[in-house]
């Protein structure tokens, strides 16, 4: 009996060993598969190469910046945005904030879609550099963080470059199968040439059909356009988007004239504001609004 509890208690440390050893492997692989992320939220500037740029439309380029390693994410969720520097001759600092339109899981790069504006010190920046020249950026800025089937549906509302944090939502959610959300996208622009990501946009509606619903305005139609002409009007969101509910959510991105009629522009970055506009005089509350 006795040689029979010794050689039971001798089994012992092996076993715990053995566990211990298990364990610790199964942590070491697990914190070893998983990415890198670049921006860890640390207020760090991190310098990054142009790795190539292409015309998306004529005063709207696609930049694709290479993160340090080829495994590595950027570290974003759906949805947030990473701030962009650069420096003018004189040494002033410009920052702006951009929303890559890549996915969030994309390792080794991301890309940016930017419109270049008439006297908008960044633009005219970025807009002369070349692949290889750098840009610094740091991050994550969350704006929100998405759940999937936190709503039945939501009601995307966009002009111009606020497509970008607007398509990131629509890109996420169509790609997983367990999100059930239903999505309508609203985007407005001056004409079919300057709507950003269109084909892309085009592309999800026509292999999600049942749960994206892509509506293009412009206000002056030119070649085959396929669309609305002319302004989003309250008539038009009340006739095709859903009511007011606490099952819907609406998201609205885009220049400052856009947002004054819509929803009111945010009061800062941290304080969303007020809501006015269409959106309040169909019946949305300030806590169904989101602002980009």
């Amino acid at each position: 009996m006795l040689s029979r509890v010794l050689r039971h208690r001798a089994t012992l440390p092996l076993a715990i060993g053995s566990a211990a050893i298990a364990t610790a492997f199964y942590n070491t692989t697990f914190i070893k598969n998983e990415p890198l992320k670049t921006f860890q939220g640390d207020n760090a500037w991190i310098e990054l190469p142009i790795a190539k740029i292409e015309d998306v439309s004529h005063d709207t380029r696609r930049f694709t910046f290479n993160l340090p390693e080829k495994d590595q994410v950027t570290g974003l969720i759906t949805a947030s945005a990473l701030l962009a520097k650069l420096q003018t001759p004189k040494g002033s600092n410009v920052i702006r904030p951009y929303t890559p339109v890549s996915d969030v899981s994309t390792k080794g790069h991301f890309e940016l879609v930017i419109k270049h504006y008439k006297d908008g010190k960044f633009t005219e920046m970025l807009f002369d550099k070349k692949p290889s020249d750098t840009v610094a950026f740091k991050g994550p800025i969350k704006k929100w963080e998405w759940k999937p089937n936190s709503f039945e549906s939501i009601t995307l509302l966009g002009a111009g470059s606020g497509i970008t944090p607007l398509y990131q939502l629509v890109h996420h959610i169509s790609q997983n199968p367990e999100d059930k959300t239903k999505i309508n996208l609203l985007y407005g622009n001056k004409t079919p040439n300057d709507i950003l990501l269109k084909k892309e946009l085009e592309e999800i509606q026509a292999k999600y059909p049942e749960q994206v619903k892509l509506h293009l305005f412009v206000d002056k139609a030119e070649g085959d356009f396929k669309g609305n002409l002319g302004f989003i009007t309250k008539e038009y969101l009340e006739a095709n988007t859903p009511k007011p509910s606490d099952s819907h959510q609406v998201f609205v991105c885009g220049p400052p004239p856009f947002m004054k009629a819509y929803s009111g522009p945010k009061t800062s970055p941290q304080d969303q504001g007020e809501l006015v506009g269409i959106l309040k005089d169909l019946g949305h509350t300030k806590e169904h609004v989101f602002k980009f």
